[in-house]
């Protein structure tokens, strides 16, 4: 029903910035919230953040709060997470993820994965 392709992640230095996209399928964009998570290599995957469907709400773990900003544009079936300041410790695969319930952490309820794409931080 709902497919999702994630963009943009690469190498990037330090203290840099890299701006992923995630790409939707189908014409209910707007009715799903949308959610990012990331797993690092050998741990359990997280939750980064999310956004409500209509873009108006967001939220945060705490530890990524203040660095990362999620924004969508549904015109376009896309959603966005602009990363600034990258540290070493957040390289990962990190995946966005679709769901009718929520944009928190409850991984359980997102129905719909994309299929990750790697950031690697370097020193």
């Amino acid at each position: 029903q709902v497919q999702l392709v994630e963009s943009g992640g690469g190498l990037v230095q330090e203290g840099g910035s890299l701006r992923l996209s995630c790409a939707a399928s189908g014409p209910t964009f707007s009715t799903y919230n949308m959610g990012w998570f990331r797993q690092a290599p050998g741990k359990e995957r997280v939750f980064v953040g999310g956004i409500s469907g209509s873009g108006g709400r967001t939220y945060y773990a705490d530890s990524m709060k203040g660095r990362f900003t999620i924004s969508r544009d549904n015109a376009k079936n896309t959603v966005y997470l602009q990363m600034n300041s990258l540290k070493p410790e957040d390289t990962a695969v990190y995946y966005c993820a679709a769901s009718r319930i929520t944009y928190k952490q409850d991984q359980a309820v997102y129905g719909y994965w994309g299929q990750g794409t790697q950031v690697t931080v370097s020193s």
